[in-house]
């Protein structure tokens, strides 16, 4: 876990001293392309006057667990972990989108290896899907996907398809060596798979659900806590302006902004390039369709027997966050 401690702006100077900036804790997905999401600030092309960022990287299982235990002021997690938090008694409360497929709807295919008899889904009976987490949103809809648009049983229990959950690093070298018959690559592990020989993609579930629903779907959001947001209401406001920041440098300076991180993390430039064309949005200020889209995803999963309960969005959603214009 690598932790990056942002200095965003110069010190306020009174008469009695310097005024300390707030800290806020945020925790993100470890991947390239979040580096590309968080450069701006990383690197002080965006700034604030109130609040210094502590940035830990981490992989989704440890996410959600974070989510759970309150490490941050703030942290992107899974849209799922949203109800499931609060049907415990915990005041968690979504304060902007993180993950919004993209219009043309790339990033949610499940790949096997390029000489493998599985061709289409259908082919997907009783066989081994390795998942990287069956509590996460990219999965449920997945599942959601794989149900509505493919007419499988998907329960964990007694289901067409053996869910295996395993951590993504380790998904490649599990289908060349045919411990699991496909995989759910995501993000830069998609991107490889893309532009080599040795996988393909059997089946897209992005353009499924949008055909099923009608929405963009939102697999990961920005969340805080209901305490530290009813009592500091701007820092957390200031937090999602200086991140939209951040993300609209990265659009507007691309061979600045993809040159670095490709060089800081050995990732072929094409990636980020194909990631924000392509894959997601990453539009941090959320918008009516995003609330449209989240409140499907729990009402399915809950037709699916994955959520006891869905709850009404709009109680779940932080009555101050600052919606996309």
């Amino acid at each position: 876990m690598t932790r990056f401690i942002f200095a965003l702006a110069l010190s306020v100077f009174f008469a009695g001293g310097a005024l300390a900036k707030e800290a806020v804790k945020f925790g993100y997905l470890s991947d390239p392309s979040h580096e590309a999401v968080m450069w701006a600030l990383k690197n002080g092309k965006v700034k604030s006057d109130l609040i210094e960022v502590q940035a830990d990287a981490l992989q989704i299982p440890a996410l959600i667990q974070a989510t759970i235990a309150q490490t941050y002021d703030v942290v992107q997690t899974a849209g799922m972990a949203i109800p499931r938090a609060r049907s415990k008694g915990l005041d968690l409360r979504i304060i902007g989108t993180a993950l919004r497929y993209h219009k043309a709807g790339e990033g949610a295919d499940i790949w096997v290896r390029e000489d493998s008899p599985l061709k289409t889904a259908a082919d997907l009976k009783d066989k081994k899907l390795a998942v990287y987490s069956l509590g996460s949103s990219g999965i449920t809809l997945i599942r959601i996907a794989l149900a509505n648009s493919h007419g499988f049983n998907v329960d964990l229990e007694g289901g067409d398809i053996e869910f295996v959950e395993m951590p993504p690093p380790g998904m490649p070298a599990a289908l060349e060596s045919g411990t699991i018959d496909a995989a759910t690559l995501i993000h830069s592990q998609a991107f490889k798979a893309q532009n080599t020989s040795t996988f393909r993609s059997i089946v897209s579930t992005a353009p499924d659900n949008y055909e099923q629903f009608g929405v963009r779907m939102v697999s990961a959001v920005l969340a805080g806590y209901g305490k530290k947001l009813d009592a500091k209401p701007e820092i957390h406001q200031e937090f999602l302006r200086l991140l939209h920041s951040s993300v609209e440098y990265a659009k507007a300076n691309p061979d600045e902004v993809f040159g670095a991180v490709s060089a800081e993390t050995g990732t072929d430039i094409e990636f980020f390039k194909r990631w924000f064309a392509e894959y997601s949005d990453f539009p941090v200020l959320m918008n009516q369709e995003d609330m449209r889209a989240i409140q499907t995803l729990w009402d399915q999963a809950q037709s699916l027997g994955m959520l006891k309960e869905s709850p009404a969005i709009s109680g779940a959603v932080w009555s101050e966050t600052i919606m996309e214009k």
